[in-house]
Parts: structure tokens; sequence; C-alpha cells
């Protein structure tokens, strides 16, 4: 049987869950207990360097990267095809870029919310700032999804396929913030229709009993025995957003972590500019500089 590493709250592992569940590929979901951990002596470890969810383990196969991952599902399980046909190249380009946005833009707006949310990265005026910040986001994303989508069922026309597997987890995190798109519209009744299919509904409920656990499972981010990884986009969308103080705190309170290889945050010091290293007590949280 496949073993895919995942994590329920992993809008990229959720994405690839959806693919599998909707092809009836059966799979062992694993949450690696060294997730954040900075451990590279464990099986998760070995099949990516990176320490990033998901992986799919087939066989001899090791695959890491979620839509590397639905590519490979893709061509190893053809059917029902998740793509539209390889005779309509503009068909197949869209439900890849639909993806490419959703994995990038989308996914570092929802990740920056939940940063605040959950990891109480920020207070105050800063926190306002960020979560005002996201809301406008959210709400350009969902409307550039909205018009991809018009006045179709699902993204790629009559069929459920490839661009509604790699949307609805982002859409839907943004509805469990709070952020939904409006009542009524297109996007919203694509929504309420998509959450009712067997593998997008299975793959939903272990997020919402994930989450329940979410503000508990954050203290170990907080004194530093996890770290949160600030991954292209996502470094991107604070530091655009004003949340500069944020990544400099999680480098002072060494409970950030940058992609591999190498490791910047790991350790309690943190560069205060002047040529000399400076130690902070890790309660200290970023907030509003005013």
């Amino acid at each position: 049987m496949l073993l895919l590493y995942e994590h329920p709250v992993s809008s990229y592992a959720q994405k690839v869950k959806i693919a599998l569940r909707e092809k009836g590929v059966p799979f062992e979901a694993v949450v690696p207990e060294d997730l954040g951990t900075g451990r590279t002596d464990t099986p998760f470890a070995a099949a990516n360097p990176r320490a990033e969810v998901p992986v799919l383990i087939d066989g001899e196969a090791r695959i890491f990267e979620s839509t590397v991952i639905m590519e490979y599902v893709e061509e190893r399980w053809p059917e029902p095809p998740l793509l539209p046909p390889r005779g309509d190249p503009a068909a197949r380009a869209f439900a890849r870029v639909t993806e490419d946005v959703c994995d990038t833009q989308y996914e570092a707006v929802n990740w920056g919310f939940g940063e605040v949310l959950w990891f109480r990265r920020a207070a105050g005026a800063l926190a306002d700032r960020l979560r005002a910040q996201a809301a406008e986001q959210t709400r350009v994303i969902q409307e550039w999804l909205a018009g991809r989508l018009g006045d179709a069922e699902w993204f790629g026309g009559e069929r459920f396929g490839w661009a509604d597997a790699a949307a609805v987890p982002m859409v839907n995190r943004s509805v469990h913030y709070g952020l939904e798109p409006p009542s009524g519209s297109p996007l919203a009744r694509w929504h309420a229709r998509v959450r009712e299919r067997p593998s997008v509904a299975q793959t939903f409920a272990e997020f919402n009993a994930a989450v329940t656990n979410r503000a508990a499972g954050a203290e170990a981010y907080a004194t530093g025995a996890k770290r949160r990884e600030c991954r292209d986009h996502r470094l991107e969308w604070m530091v655009k957003s004003g949340g500069i103080e944020v990544v400099l705190a999680g480098l002072r309170d060494g409970n950030i972590r940058f992609p591999w290889p190498g490791t910047v945050g790991s350790g309690r010091f943190f560069h205060d500019g002047s040529g000399g290293d400076v130690v902070e007590p890790r309660q200290n949280r970023a907030s509003d500089p005013a």
C-alpha cells in the first residue's frame, strides 16, 4: 500500500489526498513525528531532505512536492483523469495555472493568517494589520478564482478535476477563518457543492479534527521545540504585508526555519545589526513597534 507522509491541516497534503481518493487509490496516511524538528535521522527526512509534507512512498519511489506527486498520481493511475485530455493543451494549462496560484499566492495568505490566529506571532496593531491584509488579499484571489470558474459547475467545466482539487483546500481554509466567498456567489456555491464529494468530505473531516488541537500544538513552536517554515512565497507575504517584525522575532526566538539546504533561525541568537549578538527571551512576541 502507498504511504503518504502528511499533516491533515496541510493544504498541499489535502490536495494529494483528494486526488488519490477520487481515483480510488488506497493509501496509509502518516503524520511524521519529526515534522518541524530539524531531525535528519528518520525515514521521513530520508524521503524528503526539505522535511516538508506531503511525501508519497510507492515501492522504491520517494516523491515530494505536491504538484510532482499530483503528476505522478495522474500518470500512475490515469483513470478517472483529473487533467483535461492531452489534445486540449490550453485546458490543461488552465488547470495548472489555477493550481500554481493556489499553491503560491493563496497558500501564503492563508499561512500568514494562521500565523496570527493559531501561533500568536503578532499582537496589537500589527496583528490587526496582518489580518486586514490577509482579508483583502483573500478577497482579491477569490474574485480571480470566481472569474476562472464563471458559470461552470467545476473549474474544468462539466467534470471535477485538477483545478478543483487544488483550489478547494485553499478556499476551505478561508472559510474556516471566516473569510468565505460572498454568500450565494458562484464560488460559494461551488464550495458548497465540492465539499459534499466523498473525497473532499473525508479530507475535510480530517482537517476539522486536527484543527481542534491546533492551539495546543502551537506551544511546541512557541518554545522552539519545533519550527515553522518560512518558505519563498510565505516569507514574501509576511514582509510585503508589514510583518517583518514577525520574521525577526522568529529568528530571535529560534522558532522559524528556512528550506533545506542549511538552517537559519535554529538558534536563539539574534543579530542586532551593531556588530554583536543579543539574546532575547522567547516569550516576547512580535507587535507593532508603534
